[in-house]
C-alpha cells in the first residue's frame, strides 16, 4: 500500500465512532428533555383543573369564583314609597321611608291602604303596632365577596326586600323562635315592631305573587341577592343550601352564576347561621 495512504482507513472508523457517539448522547439529552417538558405540562393542567371554578356546577354552596361580582344591575328593580339609592364609591346607600306599597290591617284606618286581615291563618291576632313612617339607610357594597369570618345577623334589619321593607332574620328576641311571632304576620306575612319599623321575617308574598316565586326579591346587607322559594321550577328546600341559606347557581339577572340567598318555607327562611358576605351599615 502507497506510504501516504496508510492513514485513510482508521480515520473514517475513528470519525464514524465519534459521530455515533454524539448522536446516541444527543438522542439522549433530546429524550431527556422531553419527558421534562411532558411531564411539565401534566402539571399545569393538574394546577388549571384544581385552582380553576367549575361553572357548570350550578349546586355550589361557597366559591363565588374569580371573577368580581357587581350588583348594580340589579338596583333599577327596587321600587318602593319612600325609597330612593344612590352609588357612592364602592356602595350603594338606600333610603327608606318603610312603608309597605301593599295593603295591611297595620296601616291606620284613615290609610288607603288599610284593610280587614284577609290572609289563612286561623290563628291570627293583630299586635298593638302600628305602620308608621321611619327613615332607615342601608348602605350595602356593590361587589361582594366572601367573608373570612362570618357574622351574625342582628335582631333587626339584616337587609332591605324590593320594595324598602326591611328584612329581618328567624328570631322574635335573642334565641326566642318565631313560633308565636308568626300569628301576628298580616296577609302578606309582615307586621311592625313596637317602634312601628314594618318588616318581613319570612317570604314576604306580596312580593312573590307580584313578580314570581322565581324572583329577585332584594338585598341582604352583604350585597348578595335574596331570591325567591322557586329555582329552574323546583321548589327550593333547606336541604338544597348552605348554613347560611344560600347557594351558587345562575339566575335570571346574573346568568354567569352568583352566590345568593333563597327564602324557604321553613326555619331559618331566609338567613342561616349568618352573612356569607361582610355587611355594610344600616341606621335608623
Amino acid at each position: 500500500m502507497p506510504k501516504n495512504m496508510k492513514n485513510c482507513n482508521p480515520k473514517p472508523r475513528n470519525l464514524f465512532i465519534k459521530s455515533l457517539s454524539i448522536s446516541l448522547f444527543s438522542f439522549l439529552i433530546l429524550s431527556s428533555a422531553y419527558s421534562c417538558s411532558s411531564d411539565s405540562s401534566s402539571d399545569d393542567i393538574e394546577i388549571d383543573e384544581d385552582s380553576g371554578s367549575d361553572d357548570g356546577d350550578t349546586g355550589s354552596t361557597g366559591d363565588t369564583g374569580d371573577t368580581e361580582i357587581n350588583i348594580t344591575s340589579i338596583l333599577s328593580k327596587f321600587d318602593g314609597t319612600g325609597l330612593s339609592y344612590e352609588i357612592s364609591g364602592d356602595n350603594v346607600i338606600f333610603t327608606s321611608s318603610d312603608l309597605p306599597n301593599h295593603t295591611s290591617p297595620y296601616w291606620p284606618e284613615d290609610n288607603d291602604l288599610h284593610s280587614d286581615y284577609t290572609g289563612v291563618n286561623p290563628d291570627w291576632r293583630q299586635n298593638p303596632n302600628e305602620i308608621a313612617e321611619q327613615n332607615i339607610v342601608f348602605t350595602i357594597p356593590l361587589s361582594p365577596a366572601e367573608a373570612t369570618d362570618h357574622e351574625s345577623t342582628p335582631l333587626g334589619a339584616m337587609g332591605i326586600a324590593r320594595n324598602g321593607i326591611p328584612f329581618f332574620n328567624q328570631y322574635a328576641g335573642p334565641d326566642q323562635p318565631l313560633t308565636d311571632e308568626i300569628n301576628s304576620f298580616d296577609q302578606w306575612l309582615g307586621h311592625p315592631t313596637g317602634t312601628s319599623i314594618y318588616h318581613y321575617h319570612i317570604e314576604p308574598t306580596y312580593l312573590t305573587q307580584e313578580y314570581g316565586e322565581d324572583a329577585f326579591l332584594g338585598l341582604l346587607s352583604d350585597g348578595f341577592p335574596v331570591y325567591g322559594p322557586v329555582e329552574n321550577g323546583e321548589e327550593i328546600t333547606n336541604d338544597d343550601l348552605d348554613e347560611y341559606h344560600g347557594h351558587v347557581s345562575a339566575t335570571a339577572d346574573f346568568p354567569n352564576g352568583i352566590y345568593h340567598y333563597h327564602i324557604t318555607s321553613n326555619d331559618p327562611y331566609i338567613n342561616g347561621n349568618g352573612y356569607f358576605g361582610t355587611p355594610g351599615n344600616t341606621t335608623f
